[in-house]
């Protein structure tokens, strides 16, 4: 029995939390047992994790629960590990996740309202609860699980203060049997956000990086002195972005931080590990322009692949003052290998191929990726010019991220940030031609009070020469798994264009290795079908984190996505990162 009164009790005695989160969506499945036994051994009793709604309702009423889905596996294992589990299955989850993982076709409806009380999100929502939380609630404490608390939103102070909403969610999940204590989680050096994040029958935590002796006062202010003081993410690390920095927090520094935080509380450290952004599931924090990076290294404990670091071995240090680590023998084999340099072998530009990988929806006007039931990648826009008129000037209305704009497979401009909606001049003395336009979701936003607005593509208008320009075919370029074998090496290049380039490798030993994208500009890599990520020589990341079981004995194919006509004829995959 698990108790929440003036002290966390379990079976009757004080109980000090002392967690990691685990993102089982940032690892390879087969890496999730390793994960949860170097939390073991570095001394905590509690894992916890978020659930992504965007990675198990990709579309709506379609659901994902099998391979790197599988949170019941997940679940499973940690208790089989002696784990208790925190869960933070809301809505949003923010997490430098792609919208904060809310799925992108809520956007569909152009009157959508999200978290708060408007029915057709609400809807929306316990419709996938439905589904999601009976898978869960057999876990709890209380039916022989080892699940002691469930998050009911995600820092909501910072969003809005619809406590109506709040109600709503913890409502439904009783209603769905969940029975287990609830928590809420806001920065506590506001009183105006703290409060608006608190609910009846739920226990408000904290989040911070510093500073604990200081947020647990100002937590008290707000909760009184009779409930247990939680941080429910203890930022021993930070993100990156792209074009930005990589960050990092002194083994020191974060130690001393955790020394003073567990003499008055309990701790879910934010990240144990961070894992990867895979696929095109980066966010984007508001203000932020260039969204952020692939790696979630986060400057954990554990290294995006895995590794043990010195932060990990004082840590452990610290905790065993309060409880004592286990030293369980790790059970799974993990290698770094670099492979070398390796040769294209095929490539085909974007124009090429376009048609032959996915089909247009026709439209007299520009339609949004969420329109045409999108919801990440690439989107390429192809209008005909009429032949009496010469392009002079173009300009983009409501269009999102970053645009490409070629006319007659000419690159002409790119339209990004503040020059998005600019007026760009083209000298040009031809008449008619093809324009396309081949535009980037670079990631929604994760954090903010702009969720709102993160429709993708162009949602406005394409003018030409000061009109507006009809007549549209809108190809969808996922570039999902099926797509990217459609791939036709055979259907002609030309420089300086997107194009996709082939790079076959022989494996005999599957490793954990690092693919060196450098000559490339920007663009993402998957192999054997699988997106590994974006990459971009802006920085700060150089490499993408390849995990062994991706790999397979034999043959194993990468395919480069480059966007911006830059490209190398070989590729590297080494044995360590480069995080700039």
């Amino acid at each position: 029995m698990f108790e929440i009164r003036n002290e966390f009790f379990l079976d009757g005695n004080p109980f000090k939390i002392i967690s990691g989160s685990i993102h089982y969506f940032r690892i390879v499945p087969e890496y999730w047992q390793d994960r949860l036994e170097k939390l073991v051994n570095m001394g905590c009793n509690t894992v916890e994790t978020y659930i992504p709604w965007n990675f198990h309702e990709p579309q709506k009423g379609e659901f994902l629960w099998e391979g790197r889905h599988d949170i019941e596996r997940f679940i499973r294992l940690a208790q089989n590990l002696g784990l208790y589990i925190i869960l933070r299955p809301s809505p949003y989850i923010c997490s430098e996740w792609e919208f904060g993982g809310l799925p992108g076709w809520l956007l569909k409806d152009k009157n959508m309202k999200l978290r708060c009380s408007y029915e057709p999100y609400l809807k929306a929502v316990k419709d996938y609860y439905s589904v999601l939380i009976p898978k869960l609630s057999k876990y709890q404490i209380d039916k022989g699980g080892k699940i002691i608390l469930i998050q009911i939103e995600n820092e909501y102070g910072y969003y809005g203060n619809d406590t109506a909403y709040l109600e709503f969610l913890r409502d439904t999940m009783r209603e769905l049997g969940i029975t287990v204590p609830f928590v809420t989680s806001d920065g506590p050096w506001s009183e105006g956000i703290f409060k608006s994040g608190i609910v009846n029958g739920a226990l408000p935590t904290a989040n911070f990086g510093s500073s604990a002796a200081w947020q647990f006062g100002q937590m008290k202010k707000f909760i009184g002195e009779d409930k247990p003081l939680m941080c429910m993410e203890f930022w021993n690390g930070w993100f990156d972005a792209w074009g930005d920095e990589h960050h990092t927090t002194a083994p020191e520094k974060a130690g001393a931080e955790l020394e003073e935080l567990l003499k008055l509380g309990s701790v879910n450290f934010y990240m144990f590990e961070g894992g990867t952004n895979f696929g095109f599931m980066s966010g984007r924090n508001s203000g932020n322009k260039t969204a952020d990076v692939t790696s979630y290294d986060y400057d954990a404990p554990l290294t995006e692949d895995g590794q043990i670091t010195p932060k990990y071995e004082l840590f452990k240090k610290i905790i065993s003052k309060y409880n004592t680590p286990m030293d369980i023998t790790l059970s799974t084999t993990i290698k770094r290998k670099s492979y070398g340099k390796i040769n294209c072998c095929a490539k085909t530009d974007l124009f090429s191929v376009l048609e032959k990988i996915t089909k247009p929806v026709k439209s007299i006007y520009p339609l949004t990726m969420e329109e045409i039931d999108q919801n990440y990648g690439y989107v390429l826009y192809r209008t005909a010019i009429k032949e009496n008129e010469t392009v002079k000037e173009i300009r983009l209305e409501g269009a999102a991220d970053r645009v490409n704009i070629y006319l007659d497979n000419k690159f002409i401009c790119t339209a990004f940030a503040e020059s998005i909606c600019e007026k760009f001049e083209i000298e040009r003395e031809i008449s008619g031609g093809r324009l396309d336009l081949l535009c980037e979701n670079i990631g929604r936003e994760n954090f903010g009070t702009g969720l709102e607005n993160q429709r993708k593509g162009i949602s406005g208008g394409v003018k030409i020469n000061d009109h507006r320009q009809y007549g549209f075919d809108i190809f969808p370029i996922s570039l999902e798994v099926d797509q990217v074998k459609n791939i036709d090496f055979s259907s002609g290049f030309k420089d300086n264009v997107p194009a996709f380039y082939k790079f076959d490798i022989e494996v005999e030993e599957p490793c954990d290795t690092f693919l060196d994208t450098t000559g490339f500009a920007k663009g993402c890599a998957f192999i054997n079908g699988f997106n590994l990520g974006r990459f971009w020589d802006i920085g700060p990341q150089k490499r993408l984190y390849l995990p062994a079981p991706l790999l397979k004995k034999g043959t194993n194919t990468i395919v480069i996505f480059e966007t911006e006509g830059k490209a190398s004829d070989s590729i590297t995959l080494c044995d360590k990162p480069d995080l700039g």
